[in-house]
């Protein structure tokens, strides 16, 4: 591998989503990351319904420009192979239960003795050391217990999680990201990644509304921003708009353009801090306009002025837009059994050029690494 971490040897022990996606992000940037998995495979290889070839779809898209090794790391051997891989290694990301982590030798406190620089990542639900440290920890779970699922969806119906996997995505990079602060550093030790930390983290300003000022978190009505008004979903003649207006310059351009200047004289409309406590009477005389006509229109009068809008896309066609197109954020890896498919590396750095491996059959460097077959 090329690529800025290029010469950099991590080791990832983990299965599904958050240590393989931190795995992926450190191989895409050219680190050699070396998957450890059991004789069974990472859980993921099997999880989704479609193939190419021996490759599934879901585990393809989270484990490119690895290595694949097979190791029972409840045996001598197996623990005899992982000291002797971590000996040369610089990092090593573990995702499993804390347990599992400790039993499995899998920290810096077990593995330094082979090598005092190696950083050890350990991506957990809970943290290594907490009340819930051993409670089996999921994406759905964390959103509920930290409030992600309270503040989400429309104020009427359901707590509702977010449509993807925040959870395991941010956790994924909140690892690779300690991971390079103590690799940088140039000191081994243990980096403690909890699930529930990242997104309580991530809750920033709302959490400080509470902490500071005793405001609760709440829904509100399309999505709307709690403190900036208009910033919201819009429905449209045909579809949805999404418009932020950030401070009153734009708001001037929007209601100059949209033919309702007398917004700018209203006392209830001329500025950010009255339109937020006129919040319901602002939203109602936007959401009259705007449906009158095509999502289409509205984007391209407005968008042209500066003012922060778009329509709300699919997922396919995203994938299918200019801007995908324009920064290769989709990508073709070539196999012996046809093309994988797949989102592109999201860090681009000048002078290098992402490349691209198929994602590894199951113990397929065993004989390179371990001196031995695959399981």
């Amino acid at each position: 591998m090329s690529g800025p971490l290029a010469g950099i040897r991590i080791l990832e022990v983990g299965h599904m989503l958050a240590g393989p996606y931190c795995g992926m992000l450190l191989a895409d940037l050219g680190a050699e990351v070396i998957k450890i998995e059991p004789a069974e495979g990472d859980i993921a290889r099997r999880i989704s319904p479609h193939w190419i070839g021996p490759h599934n779809a879901y585990f393809a898209s989270l484990n490119r420009n690895k290595l694949s090794v097979t190791l029972d790391l409840v045996s001598e051997d197996g623990q005899r192979a992982l000291r002797e891989l971590a000996a040369s290694a610089h990092a090593l990301v573990a995702n499993l239960r804390p347990a599992a982590i400790k039993k499995l030798g899998l920290t810096y406190d077990a593995l330094k003795v082979v090598n005092p620089r190696l950083v050890c990542v350990a991506l957990t639900g809970y943290g290594l050391d907490s009340p819930y440290a051993d409670r089996p920890a999921y994406d759905y779970v964390i959103q509920a217990l930290t409030g992600v699922m309270a503040i989400t969806g429309e104020p009427d119906g359901p707590p509702t999680k977010t449509g993807y996997s925040a959870v395991d995505n941010s956790a994924a990079m909140m690892g690779a990201l300690g991971l390079l602060a103590k690799v940088v550093e140039g000191r081994g030790g243990q980096v403690d990644v909890a699930m529930y930390d990242v997104m309580l983290s991530q809750l920033n300003y709302l959490a400080g509304a509470w902490l500071n000022a005793g405001e609760r978190a709440q829904r509100y009505a399309r999505s709307a921003h709690p403190y900036i008004v208009p910033a919201q979903l819009f429905a449209t003649k045909d579809g949805w708009l999404a418009l932020f207006i950030t401070h009153d310059d734009f708001w001037k351009r929007f209601c100059n353009e949209v033919g309702r200047p007398e917004w700018l004289e209203d006392e209830r409309f001329a500025t950010m801090s009255a339109r937020r406590e006129n919040r319901e009477v602002v939203i109602a005389a936007i959401g009259a306009l705007l449906a009158e006509r095509e999502t289409e229109h509205w984007v391209g009068r407005l968008a042209p002025l500066g003012v922060v809008v778009a329509g709300v896309e699919t997922l396919e066609d995203a994938l299918a837009s200019d801007v995908a197109r324009a920064r290769e954020m989709v990508v073709s890896i070539p196999t012996d059994a046809g093309t994988i498919r797949a989102v592109g590396n999201p860090i681009k750095t000048q002078g290098e050029a992402s490349r691209y491996a198929p994602p590894p059959l199951l113990g397929e460097h065993n004989a390179v690494l371990l001196g031995r077959g695959a399981a």
